[in-house]
């Protein structure tokens, strides 16, 4: 009988070990793990990506397949972290998810026209910029809209959680904020006179307007109201990471693959990626 309940015992502690181990690598999810995203690209060639699904030339998804600007870098940034195309798995974001979906290891990397700024810092690292946009407004081609000072009383519309729509919030407060959760359907609520403008930066603007299907429709303000760096994200404590991803972003402003990226998704002239202003892991 002693030994019966001996075993038992030793049973139920190597049951409780085992649900432990587990319960730690479930804890982890699809997140690059403590030895972050470099660790799991050497071990698994695998990275999971979080990316825009409705910005037509930065990140589109049509079926399965995901195309943009974004896209590219992010095959870039893979690349260089030594994962095939084929190790990829994209999923899509939008701009109130992206921390979360970082923080809880949903993605190991988010390229999604990512803007750094001081509170993201706080919950997630940052490589790059890898470009910088400005924040601007999308208005119907009769529109007498000039510019922001411009917005009183004006029906704007803008993404839940983006910079933009916080901008608008806390500097043109006289304008009448409307939000959704992607910037397709602001489009959409502009094309049938539910808003005045859609605001947020220029290049995801022009992108819209480029589209076949809203050709003649809607112009650019064409008067930037801030400064939007686009940056890669990734877990707050993975500094190597960090400093890996901006050494593959400046080797890709050398070898061509940035200009590339760029002119094979928005077209002919590929700006510069100024590497100077890459960002400080911490």
């Amino acid at each position: 009988m002693r030994i019966t309940r001996l075993a038992a015992a030793a049973g139920t502690l190597a049951m409780v070990l085992a649900a432990a181990a587990c319960g730690g690598g479930d804890n982890n999810g699809g997140s690059s793990g403590s030895g972050g995203i470099v660790d799991k690209a050497s071990s698994q060639k695998k990275l999971t990506i979080g990316v825009k699904a409705d910005q037509p030339g930065l990140g589109l998804q049509t079926g399965t397949t995901y195309t943009g600007f974004d896209i590219e870098i992010a095959k870039i940034v893979a690349k260089g972290l030594g994962v095939p195309e084929s190790g990829i798995t994209w999923k899509t974001t939008v701009s109130s998810n992206r921390e979360p979906f970082i923080q809880q290891g949903q993605v190991d990397l988010v390229v999604a026209t990512y803007t750094i700024n001081d509170d993201r810092k706080k919950v997630v690292n940052f490589g790059g910029p890898y470009y910088v946009a400005g924040q601007d407004l999308l208005v119907p081609v009769n529109s007498t809209i000039t510019g922001p000072e411009a917005l009183d009383g004006k029906k704007v519309c803008s993404v839940t959680g983006s910079t933009p729509a916080k901008r608008i919030q806390s500097d043109y407060p006289k304008a009448h904020l409307q939000q959704f959760d992607t910037y397709s359907k602001c489009v959409t609520a502009l094309a049938g006179g539910q808003v005045d403008a859609v605001t947020t930066d220029d290049i995801v603007l022009a992108g819209y307007a480029a589209q076949t299907q809203n050709a003649g429709k809607f112009k650019l303000v064409r008067k930037p109201f801030s400064t939007e760096p686009y940056g890669i994200g990734l877990k707050k404590t993975d500094t190597t990471g960090c400093n890996k991803i901006n050494e593959i972003l400046k080797a890709s402003a050398t070898d061509g693959s940035y200009k590339q990226a760029w002119e094979s998704t928005l077209g002919k002239p590929a700006p510069e990626l100024d590497v100077t202003k890459l960002t400080n892991c911490s």
